[in-house]
């Protein structure tokens, strides 16, 4: 079950977090992997953690916000591993301010990472994911990361909804468009709940400072008020969610999203 055996899989802002996690789990799993991030030394040591556990990987450095960065990174995975089966486009960043307090430059950077990182990787992968889903049986893959924030409004982090909310519906789109020029790629978007990652403190003392408070224990209780399941998510939640959607075993869903938050949008 959700077996990655022969494919080749290419992750965004994977060097740590919920992408590193992602890399690793694939990797266990019998894909070949390329970690794309700006954090170089970070990124190394995924790639070193993973070949020491027997798998393969490749890092390279990548700038999300840069179409020729991504046009380097893809045709160096292509050249290392011969194609790609699979795109995570997983790099994201947070600014956690409100409409009035965040700057123009703030806004810029959250959409370039946000919204521009997704299209670029999804045009400049889209070739080799077309030559690889025309072989496959269920086709390629393409899995976006959203956010719950992406689903439900935010009050204390409107931008940052705004950014993965167009994620969810570019997700669908061009799952749409893919199906009407009939290339056998799916795109499916997943949505984690408050993840305890370095990302994830982050947003503890953003949203505390968001307050007019220094308390990120305070914010971060909240946030574990506010998960029915009892806890905050780890990065290896997610990670299995990636891995299902990449895998044949999600080959019968394209324009989904795969919820996994702890029971935070069931309320």
């Amino acid at each position: 079950m959700n077996r990655l055996d022969g494919k080749v899989a290419f992750l965004s802002g994977a060097a740590r977090g919920i992408g590193g996690e992602a890399a690793k789990l694939m990797a266990s799993v019998g894909a070949r992997v390329a970690i794309g991030d700006v954090l170089e030394e970070r990124g190394r040591q995924t790639v070193k953690e993973i070949e020491a556990a027997g798998g393969q990987a490749l890092f390279v450095p990548l700038d999300v916000t840069q179409e020729a960065s991504w046009a380097a990174a893809i045709e160096a995975t292509v050249r290392k591993f011969g194609g790609i089966d699979i795109l995570v486009n997983n790099a994201g960043i947070f600014v956690g301010k409100g409409v009035e307090d965040a700057s123009m430059e703030e806004w810029h950077k959250l959409v370039a990472v946000n919204l521009t990182g997704v299209v670029l990787g999804t045009r400049i992968a889209l070739p080799h994911l077309k030559t690889s889903g025309a072989k496959s049986a269920h086709g390629s893959a393409i899995v976006n990361l959203a956010s719950v924030a992406g689903l439900v409004g935010s009050q204390l982090d409107p931008l940052y909804s705004l950014t993965k909310g167009g994620v969810t519906l570019f997700t669908k789109s061009t799952a749409l468009e893919f199906g009407r020029k009939g290339y056998r790629i799916r795109v499916n978007s997943i949505h984690p709940g408050v993840i305890d990652t370095d990302m994830g403190q982050q947003t503890f003392t953003m949203r505390a400072r968001a307050l007019g408070s220094n308390d990120t224990e305070a914010t971060r209780k909240t946030s574990l008020t506010m998960h029915p399941i009892g806890r905050l998510g780890v990065a290896e939640d997610i990670a299995k969610g990636i891995v299902f959607l990449a895998s044949d075993d999600a080959g019968f869903m394209t324009g989904s999203g795969l919820v996994v938050d702890g029971g935070y949008t069931a309320q």
